[in-house]
């Protein structure tokens, strides 16, 4: 986006990220439906003669928070309920006990965020409840501590339970939780990209160190530091390609192949994978060691269908097995296209899982398999130069 501002006045703008034009209308939207929702929702349990107010302006600056930036840990629900609750607790607790509303605002606020930063349940907004709270004339004083619930809780709440349905409906993940890799091994190592370069104990030794609080998890920052690197990475090695480090004799089978057909391949070629196509080179799937120890019986006479793997597909209401590699093949296969960067499958074979990938053309044909030996090479290469 174009920077418009004035040059004298850049150094005092934050360097935020930019949201493109539908995650700034996105976040609009949902400001509108939660303030809409609290509002009506209160009115509708309390009546609109109540005495207390229906909606209190801070909820206005909560919004802010739980539909333009969810991910911040300012906006988690913790920080949200906990932060109003303790605020409005402490700045009733002022206005009983303090006469002079300057004096008691101050006291309200300092000591709302005191206790916030000990509870860890730090929200901006709260501070203005915290003052609302001596400040919000006769009915705020008569209702004394049931303006903790009404209106500062249910308002609170509403608004959370907004929050909670329109950001994940609308594809951003609330509460807020970093995406890790997901450990396909189910032991408790970190993925492998994690254990070299920045680890998440260098992060938070840093952290503590600068003795302040960041309005950003320290996951979040691991992650986008990790993506950064992968993008710098990808700049200088674009010029290795899987076109470059496939193995282009590929031995396939078709998916009539039996399975002592395919055991006997992987055997005689010492390889782990045999990719499944069609007559016209069409990948259809992918069989591999795994497919063979999990879905087949061992006898003398080599694999077969194990009677586990054929009553799931009976109760998957699925064609009778025959013995073949179509039976057991994996069918969702992750392929790449031979122009593809060698960057881009990092990632997908180091944390997730993936150990051959076929190389196919515009037509889904396949022209090549690209293994983890293959891909090492090609990295040993790029460091190399």
């Amino acid at each position: 986006m174009p920077d418009y501002h004035p040059s004298f006045l850049k150094p005092l703008i934050p360097k935020i990220g930019s949201a493109n034009a539908t995650e700034r209308l996105r976040a609009s939207i949902g400001a509108l439906i939660g303030i809409l929702v609290t509002g009506f929702v209160t009115q509708y349990a309390l009546g609109s003669s109540a005495a207390v107010p229906l909606l209190i302006a801070p909820m206005g600056a909560s919004s802010v928070l739980l539909f333009a930036v969810p991910a911040s840990p300012l906006a988690q629900p913790w920080s949200v309920l906990g932060g109003n609750l303790i605020a409005s607790i402490a700045g009733v607790t002022a206005a009983l006990w303090i006469e002079d509303p300057f004096i008691a605002s101050a006291v309200a606020v300092g000591a709302a965020i005191a206790l916030m930063m000990a509870c860890k349940c730090i929200h901006p907004p709260s501070g203005a409840v915290a003052l609302t709270a001596v400040l919000g004339g006769p009915a705020v004083h008569a209702a004394g501590y049931g303006f903790v619930l009404w209106p500062v809780g249910v308002n609170t709440i509403l608004l959370l339970l907004t929050a909670f349905i329109y950001n994940n409906f609308t594809g951003r993940r609330y509460p807020h939780k970093p995406v890790a890799a997901p450990n396909v091994h189910a032991t408790g190592d970190v993925p492998p990209s994690a254990r070299v370069g920045l680890t998440q104990a260098d992060l938070t030794a840093v952290l503590e160190e600068h003795n302040q609080l960041f309005d950003v998890n320290p996951e979040d920052i691991a992650g986008l530091v990790r993506e950064a690197e992968l993008k710098a990475y990808r700049r200088r090695s674009s010029e290795i390609t899987c076109d470059d480090i496939m193995s282009r004799d590929i031995i396939g089978v078709a998916p009539s192949t039996t399975l002592k057909q395919a055991h006997d391949l992987l055997r005689a070629h010492h390889i782990k994978a045999l990719p499944v196509t069609a007559e016209d080179a069409t990948v259809l799937g992918i069989v591999t060691q795994t497919d063979l120890l999990d879905k087949a019986a061992w006898g003398a006479s080599g694999p077969r269908i194990s009677n586990g793997h054929r009553l799931r597909k009976a109760i998957g209401m699925e064609k009778a097995p025959q013995g073949t590699v179509a039976d057991i093949m994996t069918v969702e296969v992750r392929s790449v296209r031979p122009e593809t960067p060698i960057a881009d499958i990092v990632p997908l074979m180091a944390d997730g899982g993936l150990h051959h990938m076929p190389v196919v053309d515009a037509d889904n044909k396949l022209v090549g398999l690209v293994t983890q030996s293959d891909l090492i090479a090609g990295l040993f290469q790029g460091l190399k130069k």
